[in-house]
């Protein structure tokens, strides 16, 4: 259903796969591509209204970010955002309190302290007491943090961040205009969400437990 120009590597194997043009079908998800009406893959009308082309692209973002969750729980435990939040706790030069980390991440410091404690519950980040400054409590990455981080896949939003980035500035205001609008024309422009590309609550794969702070909604239905 859609196609992603990069290398990819397996989960044991630093090898890429093959290099070019991968299919959902043969790519980093397996084989998760989609028919429907009973028709093969492929063989859709080939007159398509440009309603059909909208409704198509929108679908293939959702399925996008549904599986690269789906695919990063799986190798290594984790969403999007705790990958996020590992990140930013690295790429620090210095101490690094949690409000300072929440910024880093555009997410409220309530939704940080809740990642933080099941990070901490499995040891990746460590919390301890500043030395410059006992009231305040700094985050640091554990041995295994630094371990589960290195081996992680690079997460959707940061390839698509990259790329976004890559754009001429007239071509970045014309996407941010088109999808403003359809988030209007969908009712879903005064949604709360956080900038964070992920499908359903910022939660936790293992427990499923529910983020009360900042609900991001899911954009997938059940299939």
């Amino acid at each position: 259903m859609y196609t992603i120009k990069k290398t990819l590597y397996t989960k044991h194997n630093s090898a890429p796969l093959r290099p070019g043009l991968l299919t959902a079908k043969e790519g980093r998800y397996g084989n998760q591509q989609e028919t429907q009406g009973g028709q093969e893959p492929g063989s859709r009308k080939s007159k398509v209204t440009a309603i059909e082309e909208v409704l198509i692209a929108l679908r293939r973002v959702m399925r996008a970010t549904g599986l690269h969750s789906k695919f990063l729980a799986r190798t290594t435990g984790l969403t999007t955002p705790q990958i996020l939040v590992l990140q930013a706790i690295r790429s620090s030069p210095g101490e690094l309190i949690v409000g300072e980390l929440a910024a880093r991440v555009n997410l409220s410091q309530a939704t940080v302290t809740s990642i933080l404690d099941r990070l901490e519950k499995r040891q990746l980040v460590s919390r301890q007491r500043s030395l410059q400054d006992k009231r305040k409590v700094v985050v640091s990455l554990t041995g295994p943090g630094l371990k589960t981080l290195k081996s992680a896949p690079m997460p959707l939003q940061e390839q698509f961040t990259r790329q976004f980035h890559e754009l001429q500035e007239w071509e970045q205001s014309m996407i941010v205009a088109a999808l403003q609008r359809v988030a209007m024309m969908m009712d879903a422009d005064e949604i709360d969400a956080s900038p964070v590309l992920d499908v359903g609550l910022l939660m936790s794969p293992e427990t499923h437990e529910d983020e009360p702070a900042e609900p991001v909604p899911s954009a997938a239905g059940n299939h």
